[in-house]
């Protein structure tokens, strides 16, 4: 279908999934509000969208990561509050317990609850913040009131009390045989070949959100790469090849 042919297919069922919400909002006249939407997702969204009828907002900031999307008729007016989005906020002692975002993302999935349902999170300086879809907060202030050793308790604050995150990207230029994963991979994390293979073929690299294990799989301009225990990377341009066939690129490392 022609609707496919700018995207891969593992992304498809999110495809599937933008074009049932068009098509109900248009039927029901009706706006939807989705989970939180990864970049990708709301890249892909955006394109789906662009030529309909229909509006399409997003909540938050351009510096979120992760955003609730709304789609809705041209006519209707949106607000903030229409996200239905809380900003919970715990405390911990940070002398005495160390917490990482994963310890505390990973006491949130041990509850059962879906990633969907929780924006960005923040633990620095002694402090968690969490923006969390509104049907949820309730549920989490009850359930999860440990995080390893750590007593935690949650309130609910202002939006624009949110911490910011202090990471960097930092930019470097570079030439590839191929644009694999394998081959990017060990110049963004300098290092052999064959290590970048185990990695993807271990289920630890994932690009876009979505687990690659696939040494042979193509990045393409603007791809977001995450490999487990060594950070982010974004492949954040493809300038073409040199004369010996080889690949000018552009990318950053999330320090």
């Amino acid at each position: 279908m022609e609707i496919y042919q700018h995207f891969r297919k593992e992304e498809r069922p999110f495809i599937d999934q933008v074009e049932a919400w068009r098509k109900d909002v248009e039927m029901r006249f009706q706006r939807k509000l989705t989970d939180f939407l990864n970049p990708r997702e709301r890249q892909i969204a955006a394109s789906l969208l662009s030529n309909t009828n229909l509006q399409m907002r997003f909540s938050g900031n351009d510096d979120e990561e992760r955003r609730r999307m709304i789609i809705a008729p041209e006519y209707e007016l949106i607000e903030e509050e229409d996200f239905q989005l809380t900003l919970l906020e715990a405390s911990y002692p940070a002398k005495f317990v160390s917490l990482e975002h994963r310890d505390v993302l990973g006491a949130f999935m041990s509850l059962g609850i879906k990633r969907e349902k929780l924006g960005d999170l923040i633990v620095k300086d002694g402090h968690i913040h969490i923006i969390a879809a509104a049907e949820i907060s309730d549920f989490i202030k009850m359930q999860l009131q440990q995080i390893n050793k750590a007593s935690v308790r949650w309130k609910e604050i202002e939006m624009g009390s949110r911490m910011t995150s202090e990471e960097e990207w930092k930019e470097s230029s570079a030439t590839v045989s191929s644009l694999r994963i394998d081959v990017v991979l060990k110049e963004i994390y300098n290092m052999p070949r064959k290590k970048s293979v185990m990695y993807i073929k271990g289920g630890q690299v994932k690009v876009n959100f979505r687990t690659v294990d696939d040494p042979s799989f193509l990045l393409e301009e603007g791809d977001l790469i995450s490999l487990r225990g060594k950070g982010r990377s974004e492949l954040t341009e493809v300038m073409g090849q040199t004369k010996k066939d080889k690949w000018r690129i552009t990318f950053s490392v999330l320090s």
